[in-house]
């Protein structure tokens, strides 16, 4: 069976397994659009109600192809779809209409721009450098998962605001209900492995002076490398590196913080992010293939090409003043030279010029 003829079927068994189960329910197949991804769904929305559940076309027909049986596909989906049900979290409708209630569910997150370009078209954003800050209400968020609808243009019309408004009220609520955490390497193999064992290995503790990449992230590490946009993020980075860092994306959940300190360069650190994203990374949680760097003085975020392009004119600069210094050196050590040669030499010189003789 290919995959139309698929679709078309499991449609309506799908609908006829949830009424078997007591639930009536609208069926329909719709293109799910989301941040770094896009999929054909099955939506199953009860008749009684105003919020839903997507399934994956795809994964269904996925299953289906590797072996297993089209009745027992149905069967799972429409078990998961019964479950997702009873225990999605209650919506107050009226609540998701009220910007003021709203708001402070308010966080951000940061996408790849050229990967979500399409979808930036519908939704609030800005753009920084390659990647742009998006907007999400985050209703509910526990052990079990999270609900959570990403702000779009057409809601943000709805609630009679602007999308700087949006933004103002996000850099204010996101730090507070998802806060910047920025640990050292070493605190997160060890939270990872357990300290004994991080111990064991010498990979902790590391003294502040020797460590050579910081991670950041939210305490749910779920979208954390929203926290480049919260406004205070890069001087606290800054004060945990030293000062100066490089910034690679590890993901759209996490970043890494790199020191400025001439142990590691941008070509060395452009190849280990590419590699990493193409052997670790889901295209799911990719966030982009560049590094970034942060110029603590200058307040300068931005890509890790145009910070080299910027120092490189900064040092042809200096060079410049250098050499204008020194010709204007010479020039009034010449001058200087002149006013302290004899009188009559300069006379008889003088003299020389005219075809004549000094006395």
């Amino acid at each position: 069976m290919d995959y139309e003829n698929f679709k078309e079927r499991f449609v309506e068994d799908l609908k006829d397994k949830l009424y078997e189960k007591g639930i009536e329910a609208d069926v329909s197949v719709n293109t799910v659009n989301k941040l770094n991804d896009s999929y054909e769904a099955v939506t199953i929305k009860p008749v009684d109600d105003q919020v839903g559940v997507n399934i994956s076309l795809n994964k269904c027909y996925g299953a289906y192809e590797d072996g297993t049986d089209y009745n027992e596909v149905v069967d799972k989906t429409s078990q998961l779809v019964a479950d997702s049900l009873e225990n999605k979290p209650e919506v107050d409708m009226a609540t998701l209409t009220d910007y003021d209630k709203m708001k402070d569910k308010l966080v951000m997150e940061v996408v790849s721009a050229e990967t979500n370009k399409d979808l930036l078209e519908t939704v609030p954003h800005k753009d920084i450098e390659d990647m742009a800050v998006v907007y999400r209400f985050v209703l509910s968020s526990d052990a079990e998962g999270r609900a959570s609808i990403l702000a779009t243009n057409q809601m943000v019309e709805n609630f009679g605001i602007t999308a700087e408004q949006l933004h103002a009220d996000a850099l204010e609520n996101a730090p507070r209900i998802k806060p910047a955490e920025i640990k050292g390497m070493g605190e997160v193999l060890a939270e990872m492995m357990g300290i004994e064992q991080a111990e064991m290995m010498g990979l902790y503790p590391v003294r502040p002076e020797d460590e050579q990449i910081f991670v950041a992230s939210v305490p749910d590490k779920v979208h954390g490398a929203g926290v480049l946009a919260y406004q205070d993020f890069m001087d606290q980075a800054a004060e945990r590196a030293g000062g100066d860092f490089y910034i690679l994306p590890s993901s759209i959940h996490e970043i890494l913080i790199v020191p400025d300190n001439g142990k590691m360069g941008l070509p060395e650190l452009e190849n280990m992010v590419k590699e990493v994203n193409a052997t670790q990374v889901s295209p799911q949680d990719k966030l982009t293939d560049n590094v970034y760097h942060y110029d603590s003085q200058a307040k300068i975020f931005e890509l890790g090409e145009k910070f080299v392009e910027r120092q490189s004119e900064r040092d042809e600069a200096d060079i410049d003043k250098e050499d204008k210094g020194s010709v204007l050196g010479e020039l009034k050590a010449k001058k200087e030279e002149v006013s302290k040669a004899p009188k009559k030499e300069a006379a008889e010189k003088a003299a020389k010029a005219k075809g004549g003789e000094a006395l």
